[in-house]
């Protein structure tokens, strides 16, 4: 939680805020924070974080993004995705070998819009 309100998501130490300031942002983030975290775990118990980031890498030895990253990020990764729906249409036009993972991406993208 240190780094995810510090240099990971929300930059408090950013604010530079006099005392009474900063006890309303800690209330902002805390609420804010609340709902990343119950978004994300929606969306690992949907099975779709792996498409938001990469679960793993081999070198490392813990999971590279919290279950706040997955939530904070998860609905930008859906919007982008919209965006770019069409045009990965068009792309796999070209490449049918590799529609399986495009319709894969497709039925993620339709299980976040359940959640968000």
């Amino acid at each position: 939680m240190f780094k995810d309100c510090k240099t990971g998501g929300y930059n408090l130490e950013g604010s530079h805020a006099c005392e009474q300031r900063l006890i309303s942002l800690v209330l902002i983030i805390a609420i804010a924070y609340t709902c990343a975290i119950l978004q994300g775990r929606l969306l690992k118990s949907k099975g779709v974080q792996k498409y938001i980031c990469r679960l793993k890498e081999t070198h490392r030895q813990h999971r590279r993004h919290s279950t706040f990253w997955v939530g904070l990020y998860g609905e930008l990764w859906l919007e982008i995705f919209l965006l770019c729906t069409k045009d990965g249409c068009e792309l796999m036009r070209l490449k049918p070998n590799k529609s399986l993972n495009f319709y894969r991406g497709l039925k993620a993208a339709s299980l976040m819009q359940l959640c968000f």
